[in-house]
């Protein structure tokens, strides 16, 4: 195995253990920005042979032939992302304990999932890093929030950025923040698509046919974000400048108002961060018992 502290990251073994989409965004945006090969990364899971299969023949990554043992795989990472799911987190990496060293860097971006609770499943002072992304970075706008364990280096978190940045933008948080990390960003996409769902049904009832209502939805909610990206206005502003007094636009926001739309999404919110606590606990539950 490549020693971190003695090369770049272009000479990089990376292993996902856990194949769903989270995974497969972030390794998608990896290939695409030509970061690494897909060659240098290899993505298991413990039972669908089907799924492996399919990010072989899409991706040109490497997979575990059925039958076959991930430890290979695992013991010549030089990073190794944990993407399994939160119900199968303690018992997969405990099962990695034998095969990690303390020069690989390990990525967990398992919502809820403490720091300290993967160091208690390994049972040793591994350089550990929690991140939470969103699936828009299979496309290189993705925003993940970094939290780093006091033994990763400063090469490794030079390593992360870069993964992380070759996928989209990177924030740098205190753990405790990761949750409402989750709420914001890990979540974020899903509320977005909702409130297009919501818009392209609408555009349906009023008359528009199904493929004009999807252009005109995206192409609106492309434009608003863009605008406030180019402009470096606020949201809140920006709505003002288009809402005329008595308009067709105060009158949609009054509606929208008056069913809380605001508190609903905010509450929302809310609720996922709690969530991604409340997944956490059971893990660390799992863990003691």
């Amino acid at each position: 195995m490549t020693q971190l502290t003695q090369t770049g990251i272009a000479s990089l073994q990376l292993c996902f253990y856990g194949a769903g989409s989270m995974a497969e965004a972030i390794a998608r945006g990896i290939i695409n920005e030509e970061l690494l090969a897909s060659g240098q990364i290899s993505m298991l899971n413990r039972q669908n042979q089907e799924r492996l299969t399919e990010l072989h023949s899409q991706y040109g990554v490497q997979t575990i032939l059925q039958g076959a043992s991930n430890d290979a795989y695992i013991q010549q990472a030089d990073i190794i992302f944990l993407a399994m799911k939160p119900k199968d987190a303690a018992e997969a990496i405990k099962g990695m304990k034998s095969l990690v060293s303390t020069n690989q860097l390990i990525i967990s971006v398992i919502a809820g999932l403490s720091i300290a609770s993967i160091e208690q499943l390994l049972g040793a002072p591994v350089p550990i890093v929690r991140a939470m992304p969103n699936t828009s970075s299979t496309i290189g706008l993705g925003a993940t929030g970094i939290s780093y364990s006091e033994h990763v280096t400063e090469q490794q978190r030079q390593l992360t950025e870069a993964i992380f940045k070759s996928v989209g933008i990177t924030a740098t948080v205190e753990e405790p923040l990761q949750s409402a990390i989750t709420g914001v960003s890990g979540s974020g996409p899903a509320y977005v698509y909702y409130f297009m769902e919501a818009m392209m049904k609408a555009a349906g009832e009023l008359g528009l046919d199904a493929g004009a209502a999807k252009e005109l939805v995206v192409q609106t909610v492309l434009g608003a974000a863009q605008m406030v990206r180019e402009t470096g206005e606020e949201p809140a502003e920006l709505r003002r400048k288009v809402t005329s007094p008595n308009g067709t636009t105060q009158a949609a926001i009054e509606k929208m108002a008056e069913f809380q739309l605001t508190e609903t999404i905010i509450k929302g919110m809310h609720r996922s961060a709690e969530r991604a606590g409340e997944l956490g606990a059971a893990i660390e539950r799992s863990i003691n018992e």
